[in-house]
């Protein structure tokens, strides 16, 4: 029999936590009607869970009991760190070695650069996700426990805590109105800065929290990687806010204080990036801020983090290269450093195939589903590609094959769609003896 490769091993591991989720959530117990949630809604609901995407096709606090919506973290935990992550930190508490494979697995999971030291950052990734967690949880409570009661409190502080941390967007506030997720608390301080703060921090990346934790503030000492992340994840979230602001301010933000719009302008700019909470209402997006958000989803976070998307380092390196290109310079340079030419063939070949995949399946759910507009569908499939969970309702009301048309891209989008393909293939040796070159006219 065949040895399973890093990324095929990867792949079917989340396929057996979503299959897990699923029996899980099509129990009696799980659903507070009493009954079996169906296997579709089960496998939706397990699969949006595990690839930390937040798309539904139930409400969670109406549909699903406390052993539910239990379930449901638990899986939001397991895909947002990675189950190789947490199966080896385990690993590490009952003191078993960790061999040569398990520190590729470890590699290839979390992103990072070298197989040296992933023991000590399963570690560190572990300990700083408990941490920040536990940390965002105790500021919910502030509002949540006068609001629902000490025990509702501190279950909804932690829900939404390892939910926005782990960039997933399920909620339970669906108790105001089904589906409604943080619209309440539009200009709540508290709220949106401790969500905000949770889905930057959470999806920022692992190999950028240890940068940070071995040189401090030092910028110029970061890595090359981290350089980039940051500078991205700035750029965009300011860029973004400002335009949000633009296309809603005669719009959604009509009506609202300073405060409240600064802070739904920001949270509508942070919130693609990949989580899937909404402090507005996305259904009533004007087309502009529908195609902002489309972009905003497409990039996601970084690599190694608990986002999707195509990544920051991957979007900065495309658009550093076209710019070098249209300059007619050659290689490219950024920081004091110049890139490899395998980072800009993978970027290239990433953003190709994301692109592409999005493409297709929207041109595919527009056969399915007819009678939604494309901007409704846009919206749909690049939430599902990047992991998102943003929607502007139409997910419960989509048939069957559309829906499964999301899993698929969930899925993929979790375990990256460049992976997911390289699952389905070999590797093989260059060829000895290459072909000889002729060249063709491109653009």
């Amino acid at each position: 029999m065949r040895r399973l490769s890093r990324v095929q091993t990867i792949a079917l591991g989340f396929l057996f936590i979503i299959a897990i989720g699923t029996i899980l959530l099509m129990l009696p117990i799980a659903s507070k009607n009493g009954e079996s949630a169906g296997f579709l809604n089960a496998l939706f609901t397990a699969t949006s869970s595990t690839c930390v995407t937040g798309l539904v096709v139930v409400d969670t606090y109406t549909n699903w009991t406390v052993f539910g919506q239990a379930v449901i973290l638990i899986l939001i935990q397991i895909g947002g760190l990675g189950f190789i992550t947490i199966g080896v930190f385990f690993a590490i508490f009952m003191k078993r070695r960790i061999g040569l494979k398990e520190r590729n697995l470890i590699q290839e999971s979390v992103n990072t650069l070298q197989i040296g030291g992933t023991v000590r950052l399963v570690h560190k990734i572990v300990y700083y996700a408990l941490i920040f967690e536990l940390a965002g949880a105790l500021l919910l409570m502030i509002r949540f426990i006068p609001q629902f009661g000490i025990a509702e409190g501190i279950w909804y502080g932690i829900f939404h805590s390892v939910s926005a941390f782990c960039n997933a967007g399920f909620d339970l506030l669906g108790r105001f109105e089904p589906y409604c997720s943080l619209t309440s608390y539009y200009d709540d301080v508290l709220i949106n800065i401790v969500i905000m703060a949770l889905i930057i921090i959470g999806g920022i990346g692992f190999i950028v929290w240890d940068d940070i934790s071995i040189h401090k503030w030092k910028f110029k000492k970061y890595m090359l990687h981290t350089k980039i992340v940051l500078t991205m994840t700035v750029l965009l979230i300011v860029a973004g806010s400002i335009c949000f602001y633009l296309f809603e301010r005669d719009n959604l933000l009509v009506g609202m204080d300073a405060k409240g719009q600064l802070l739904s302008s920001v949270f509508g700019s942070v919130t693609p990036r990949t989580a899937g909470f909404n402090t507005t209402d996305t259904a009533s997006y004007s087309e502009p801020t529908r195609l902002l958000t489309v972009i905003l989803m497409f990039v996601g976070g970084s690599p190694g983090s608990t986002a999707g998307g195509i990544k920051t380092t991957t979007m900065m390196v495309i658009l550093l290269y076209i710019w070098s290109a249209l300059r007619n310079k050659s290689g490219l340079n950024i920081f004091g450093r110049r890139m490899d030419e395998d980072s800009i063939k993978k970027a290239s070949t990433v953003f190709f195939i994301n692109l592409l995949l999005s493409a297709v399946s929207a041109l595919v759910m527009s056969g399915f589903e007819p009678g939604l507009s494309l901007s409704d569908i846009l919206m749909e499939i690049f939430s599902a590609t990047g992991t998102v969970g943003i929607s502007t309702g139409i997910t419960r009301d989509i048939s069957v094959a559309s829906k499964s048309l999301l899993i698929f891209l969930m899925y993929s989008g979790r375990i990256g769609s460049m992976s997911f393909a390289l699952s389905f293939t070999e590797k093989k040796q260059s060829p000895q003896v290459k072909l000889p070159i002729e060249r063709i006219t491109i653009g």
